[in-house]
């Protein structure tokens, strides 16, 4: 399947959910990262219940602002605010899905997984400072492969994204360099490249252009049989980008001492971890305007982490374990309510 058949269809299929609603719309907006996973569970959702929703695939930046405005009942985003900017915003946030960040490149007689990086290298490529594919930092992590004396074409997000906040995050880990002269973020000030919107634009950027390297979220590549890069992790294991190795990446979350659900998943120990594992977050005021609306969408929601969770390990992202599932749900049920002080959803 081409990447614009993908992304073609899962838009038509938000957006006949949206148009053929009840009562009652959900609309939402945000990270691109989970919109694949998210436009599958509204097509389920709306056959089962018969509410629509109306997600924007428009970046985290986006989903966050829309949120604040509150011109949409939730917001999404993959990069998560601090305990003091949701106090400051009036806003509740938790994870609703896990998935991995990849590299992904576009390299003549280089098949899915055969290449391998590591951070430092990775951060160099993305600094500028690797420009061909067989230079020897490459050479000698893939002593096997014949590579090529082209000239790498970095492809990064243009738009506010959650995808580059944790890819920026896991370079600032292993490359000082990268954390002084670039830092994380979800917008940074690109050393070298070509911007494209969202994690569809990185992968269209990338099938198109020869010799390009980029980074998107995990279902985008599979799904589009994209070439992703395997990644040396902090315990110096090669490894390859599997819900497995974004489970064991996962394993060590503590969530509930996490105020706000505040936890980055990049560079995480353990020999089977994959490096740049990242949850997505539902951001939604403690008082919405819309009280009808935001009720629907803590059920939507409430479904997603009953019913979608087989949905979700077909699109390789990783549901959240049940005792993380009970914990949102009290914070729902404490920290959610209606004008009168009634919790919207017990």
């Amino acid at each position: 399947m081409s990447f614009m058949f993908l992304r073609t269809a899962l838009t038509a299929a938000a957006m006949t959910v949206a148009a053929s609603a009840g009562a009652v719309d959900i609309t939402g907006a945000g990270a691109t990262f989970p919109f694949p996973i998210y436009a599958k569970w509204a097509q389920s959702y709306k056959a089962e219940t018969g509410v629509g929703l109306n997600y924007q695939s428009i970046g985290s930046g986006g989903g966050i602002k829309q949120i604040k405005a509150k011109t949409v009942t939730f917001g999404a985003t993959d990069a998560p605010l601090k305990a003091d900017e949701l106090t400051e915003a009036g806003l509740v946030q938790w994870p609703q899905v896990i998935g991995g960040i990849v590299p992904v490149i576009n390299l003549e007689g280089v098949k899915p997984g055969e290449i391998v990086l590591d951070g430092q290298t990775l951060a160099k490529i993305f600094l500028g400072e690797i420009k061909t594919w067989n230079d020897p930092a490459i050479k000698k992590l893939n002593p096997s492969l014949k590579l090529p004396s082209a000239a790498i074409a970095v492809v990064h997000r243009s738009d506010g994204s959650g995808t580059t906040f944790n890819f920026t995050n896991y370079l600032s880990k292993v490359s000082p360099d990268w954390k002084t002269k670039v830092g994380e973020n979800t917008a940074v000030e690109w050393p070298v490249g070509i911007g494209a919107k969202g994690n569809e634009g990185v992968a269209n950027n990338v099938v198109q252009t020869q010799g390009s390297i980029g980074y998107v979220e995990y279902a985008y590549a599979k799904q589009n049989n994209m070439s992703s890069a395997k990644l040396i992790n902090a315990a110096g294991k090669t490894v390859a980008p599997t819900v497995p190795a974004f489970q064991s990446a996962a394993a060590n979350a503590d969530w509930a001492h996490a105020p706000g659900y505040y936890q980055i998943l990049t560079n995480e120990p353990g020999a089977a971890s994959w490096p740049i594992t990242a949850a997505t977050f539902i951001l939604i005021p403690k008082q919405p305007q819309d009280s009808a609306s935001a009720a629907e969408a803590l059920k939507f929601f409430g479904w997603a982490f009953a019913k979608g969770g087989k949905a979700a390990e077909e699109l390789d992202y990783i549901p959240l374990p049940e005792s993380v599932v009970a914990l949102i749900k009290k914070t729902w049920a404490a920290e959610i309510k209606d004008a009168d002080g009634k919790a919207l959803l017990n």
